[in-house]
């Protein structure tokens, strides 16, 4: 495949896919939960995701703790070394720990609901509440797999392993990527 259009499938594809899904749109107060660890924002809607910290199914609603992270424009969480604090989201029903693991991403919708104090460590920190409309539950992403063409080539002008347009790579044969989906469920959108 050549490069021009490689590049036009690819940017189609990531045009596609800046879509947020349809239970995750709507308008949403821009705020982070650094920003509204207070009474004063109570009753707002925001949209929040992250990485799940831990899960607690009660007796009518399940809260979830999350690692807060930027939102791309698919309303999915940027993967960062970065937070935005941390926050406690809860919905009614019973949402299964053993699929809302640790490390998954999640957007959530709904109002901010107050505050609630708890511990990370030994340090006393004030937890945002979210009232979850919507929960919902990325896939996880495909492992990337990149390896290069392993067969020997010379340039006597650039030197072994490099040339201007040997083979059909810039610097040399191009990549092999291999993609591996992950078989989890379709994500939750329940609403």
């Amino acid at each position: 495949m050549d490069k021009p259009l490689f590049l036009i499938l690819s940017s189609m594809a990531l045009t596609a896919c800046a879509a947020a899904p349809v239970s995750l749109r709507g308008e949403f107060t821009q705020l982070n939960p650094t920003q509204s660890a207070s009474e004063a924002h109570a009753g707002e809607r925001v949209r929040w995701g992250g990485e799940i910290i831990g899960v607690e199914p009660g007796k009518a609603s399940t809260c979830f703790e999350i690692l807060a992270h930027e939102l791309d424009a698919s309303a999915r969480p940027r993967r960062s070394d970065t937070s935005e604090g941390r926050f406690i989201a809860c919905r009614a029903g019973f949402y299964d720990p053993e699929v809302f693991v640790k490390g998954r991403e999640l957007t959530v919708t709904g109002r901010l609901d107050g505050t609630q104090t708890g511990q990370v460590g030994q340090f006393d920190y004030t937890y945002p509440k979210v009232a979850a409309d919507t929960i919902y539950l990325w896939p996880r992403r495909p492992v990337v797999v990149t390896q290069r063409n392993a067969w020997p080539f010379y340039d006597p002008f650039w030197g072994p392993g490099y040339g201007p347009y040997w083979r059909s790579g810039f610097w040399g044969p191009p990549p092999i990527v291999i993609l591996k989906p992950d078989p989890t469920p379709e994500p939750d959108t329940r609403r």
